[in-house]
C-alpha cells in the first residue's frame, strides 16, 4: 500500500498560476492522497478556481492570516498523512512526482526524499537545481550552509510531530529555518536523494525569490546571530554583528538543546558560506572582515583549501590575481 502523502497548498492572489498547481496534484490520481488549500482572503479569482476543485480536496479555506508560515501550519495541524511537503500556488509537480515519493517512503528507513526542480520563467526554461544540498560525509556542513530546495523535499511527518511546526517568526526562510531542525534532529541517517525532477518552480516579478533577497540573508544571518549568542559563542557573535545585517531576538527551538560542538561548527560553516557569497557579489571588504571569526580548524581540508584560495583572491593586487588565475587554469 502506498503511503498516504499530505500536500498543502499556502494561497493569495495567485489566480494566474493555482489552477496549474492544483492540476499538477489531482491530475495525477495518486490513490493515497490528502490535498488542502489555505487561501489567504484572496481578492482575485482564486476562490472560484477552488471552488471548481473542492470536491476533489480534503479541505479548503479562504480567510485573512498571518502569511505564508501561517498557511502552511493551518494546513499541517490538519494532516493526517505519513509524508509531508508544501506546494505554493504558483508553482507545480511533474505529472509523475507523487508517485515516485510514495514509491521512495515505502522503505520505512526513508525520513526525507530530496529531488531536483525546473526553475523557469514565463515559458522559458533557466536551469535545473541540484535538489537540497547534502554533505553525506559532513552534517555541520549541511547545516551551515542549510539549503534546501523546498518543493522537491519531502518530509516523513513523525518527524515534523516531533520537531514542531513552520516557525511564524520567519517569512523568507521558514523552510531554511525547519530544515536546519530536522538536521540537528536526525542527522543525515534516513536522507534519499534522486536526480528526478519533482517540481517546477517558477520565477516572476512578484514571487519572494526574486523581490526580497536580501531579506533571505537578513533572516538566515539573524538566526545564526541568534544561535551563537544562544550557545555563548562570543566570537561568532561579534563577527556575525559587526559585519551582517541583523535583528536581534529572533526565536528558534533549533536554539535549545542541540550538541554544542555540532552548533558551534555549523556556526564556522555558515560563517564560511557567508564570506563565499560576499566574494561572489564583490562585497571584498566585508568578505575579508568575516575571516578572523573563521575558525578553520573547525573546517575539512577542502573547504578550508577553497577558503584560501578566494583569500589570495582578495589579497593579490589585481595584475597578481590574473597571473594566479592563469597558473591555477
Amino acid at each position: 500500500m502506498f503511503p498516504k502523502i499530505s500536500i498543502v497548498t499556502p494561497s493569495f492572489n495567485q489566480g494566474q498560476y493555482i489552477e496549474q498547481t492544483i492540476d499538477s496534484i489531482l491530475s495525477q490520481n495518486y490513490p493515497n492522497l490528502e490535498y488542502l488549500i489555505i487561501d489567504g482572503g484572496s481578492k482575485d479569482d482564486t476562490v472560484e478556481i477552488i471552488k471548481k476543485y473542492q470536491k476533489h480536496l480534503t479541505y479548503w479555506i479562504s480567510e485573512p492570516d498571518q502569511g505564508q508560515s501561517d498557511a502552511i501550519n493551518k494546513g499541517l495541524a490538519l494532516c493526517t498523512g505519513d509524508v509531508f511537503n508544501w506546494l505554493n500556488s504558483d508553482d507545480y509537480y511533474e505529472y509523475n512526482t507523487l508517485q515516485i515519493v510514495g514509491e521512495a517512503f515505502r522503505d520505512i528507513n526513508c525520513h526525507v526524499f530530496c529531488g531536483r526542480s525546473r526553475i523557469f520563467k514565463g515559458d522559458q526554461t533557466l536551469h535545473f537545481s541540484s535538489g537540497t544540498d547534502v554533505y553525506s560525509d559532513n552534517l555541520a556542513k549541511t547545516i551551515g550552509w542549510a539549503r534546501i530546495d523546498q518543493p522537491e523535499t519531502f518530509i516523513r511527518k513523525s518527524i515534523l510531530d516531533k520537531i514542531g511546526m513552520v516557525n511564524q517568526e520567519m517569512h523568507y526562510i521558514m523552510d531554511k529555518e525547519l530544515w536546519m531542525r530536522i538536521l540537528f534532529q536526525n542527522g543525515l541517517d534516513g536522507i534519499v536523494l534522486t536526480d528526478k525532477v519533482l517540481a517546477n518552480f517558477r520565477l516572476h516579478e512578484s514571487s519572494k525569490t526574486v523581490s526580497f533577497a536580501e531579506k533571505f540573508a537578513f533572516e538566515t544571518d539573524s538566526l545564526f546571530f541568534a544561535l551563537a549568542k544562544a550557545y555563548g559563542y562570543k566570537m561568532e557573535m561579534e563577527g556575525i554583528k559587526n559585519n551582517l545585517d541583523i535583528k536581534e531576538g529572533v526565536h528558534s527551538t533549533l536554539l535549545f538543546g542541540q550538541d554544542k560542538d555540532l552548533v558551534l561548527n555549523s556556526i564556522t560553516y555558515f560563517l564560511l558560506h557567508r564570506f563565499e557569497q560576499l566574494y561572489a557579489i564583490n562585497k571584498f571588504n566585508t568578505a575579508k572582515a568575516l575571516v578572523p571569526y573563521i575558525d578553520t580548524e573547525r573546517l575539512k581540508k577542502p573547504d578550508v583549501d577553497r577558503m584560501n584560495s578566494i583569500l589570495w583572491k582578495l589579497i593579490l593586487p589585481p595584475i597578481f590575481k590574473k597571473l594566479y588565475n592563469r597558473v591555477k587554469n
